[in-house]
C-alpha cells in the first residue's frame, strides 16, 4: 500500500462472522497500528492524527462493519472525506456462506449485531443487503467459508506482510538457565547443557557468552559444531512448515545451568544462522548476568 504521505490505510470490513477479528489479529502480529470498531465518521479525524504522528506510523488497520449502528451508514462520506484529503486507503472485505456464518454463530453462541431486528437467519441476510455497496467497492474480498483460522491468517501475511516470505515470521531466539526456570512463553526449548562447560575454565569463568574467549571456547568444540548443523537443520524443516500454520512469532528458547555462557553463545550463533538465511530475528539473554553461583552440570 503506497502513500504520498507516508502511511495508507486498510480498511476491514465485511459479514459478522466472517473472520474480520482474526485478520486484525493476523495484522497487528505483522506489526500494524490496528484499532477495531472505530466509528466511520472518526475516520478523517483518525487519519488526520496519523498523519500527525509524521512517519511514526507506517502501517495502520481499522475494522468498521455493522457494530457501529446506525452510525455505520457515515461511512461512505468518510471515505470521500480521506478521498478529498488525498488520503489512500484500501478496503478488505470478508465474507463467507449464509449458511456457515449460521453454524459459526450457533457455535461460538455469540449474538448478531443486528439482533433485535429478526431470526439470526433474517439478520444474517439483512447485513449481506446492506454491505452490497461497499462490498462492491472492495479492493479485495475473501471468502472465508472453507478457510481456517491459521489459513486466514496465512492469506492476510501474504496479502498485507513483508514481500520475502521468511520476512513475515518474527523469531526470538533466548538463552536462559535451568536454574531459573524454563520461560512460559517458549515455543521450542532445547537443552545445551551437554555442550563442555567454560565455567570450570578459571579464565573464562566469571565472563559471559558474549566475550570472544568464551564464544571460541564453546564453538570450538566438535559436539558444537554438530549440534549446529542438526539443530539448524531441523528449523531449516519446521519453520516453513509453521510459516504455512500462519505463525507470526516464534521463540526459541536455548538453555545451559546458568545462562551465562554456553546458552548465551549458543543462542547469538543460532541468531546469525537464522538472519543469514533471511529470517527477521532477535536475540535476548535472560538471565547472563543473574547470580554468582557454580554453574555446574
Amino acid at each position: 500500500m503506497d502513500a504520498n504521505n507516508g502511511f495508507s490505510i486498510l480498511i476491514i470490513t465485511g459479514l459478522s462472522g466472517a473472520g474480520k477479528t482474526h485478520a486484525i489479529r493476523a495484522l497487528e502480529d505483522l506489526g500494524y497500528f490496528c484499532v477495531d470498531n472505530l466509528p466511520p465518521a472518526l475516520l478523517p479525524k483518525f487519519a488526520d492524527l496519523c498523519r500527525e504522528a509524521k512517519g511514526r506510523i507506517e502501517q495502520i488497520a481499522v475494522v468498521i462493519d455493522a457494530r457501529g449502528g446506525g452510525f455505520f451508514d457515515d461511512l461512505f462520506f468518510a471515505l470521500e472525506e480521506l478521498q478529498k484529503s488525498g488520503q489512500p486507503y484500501e478496503i478488505l472485505f470478508l465474507e463467507a456462506s449464509t449458511e456457515v456464518l449460521v453454524k459459526r454463530f450457533k457455535e461460538t453462541r455469540r449474538r448478531h449485531p443486528l439482533s433485535g431486528q429478526g431470526r439470526l437467519l433474517e439478520d444474517i441476510l439483512l447485513e449481506r443487503r446492506r454491505l452490497e455497496d461497499l462490498r462492491g467497492i472492495a479492493n479485495k474480498i475473501i471468502d472465508t467459508s472453507e478457510m481456517t483460522t491459521a489459513q486466514l491468517k496465512a492469506q492476510i501475511a501474504e496479502l498485507y506482510g513483508p514481500q520475502n516470505e521468511k520476512g513475515r515470521m518474527n523469531i526470538t531466539v533466548m538463552s536462559f538457565g535451568y536454574k531459573y526456570g524454563v520461560p512460559l512463553d517458549a515455543d521450542l526449548v532445547i537443552d545445551v547443557r551437554f555442550i563442555p562447560n567454560p565455567f570450570y575454565d578459571p579464565v573464562l569463568s566469571a565472563l559471559t557468552g558474549n566475550e570472544t574467549e568464551v564464544r571460541e571456547y564453546v564453538l570450538k568444540s566438535p559436539v558444537t559444531a554438530e549440534f549446529l548443523v542438526k539443530y539448524s537443520d531441523l528449523l531449516n524443516f519446521l519453520l516453513p512448515h509453521y510459516l504455512g500454520e500462519g505463525k507470526t512469532h516464534l521463540v526459541i528458547a536455548i538453555g545451559c545451568t546458568g545462562g551465562r555462557h554456553r546458552s548465551v553463545v549458543l543462542a547469538n550463533r543460532l541468531g546469525e544462522m537464522l538472519s543469514g538465511s533471511g529470517y527477521r530475528v532477535a536475540v535476548r539473554h535472560r538471565d547472563m548476568y543473574k547470580g554468582a553461583e557454580r554453574d555446574k552440570v
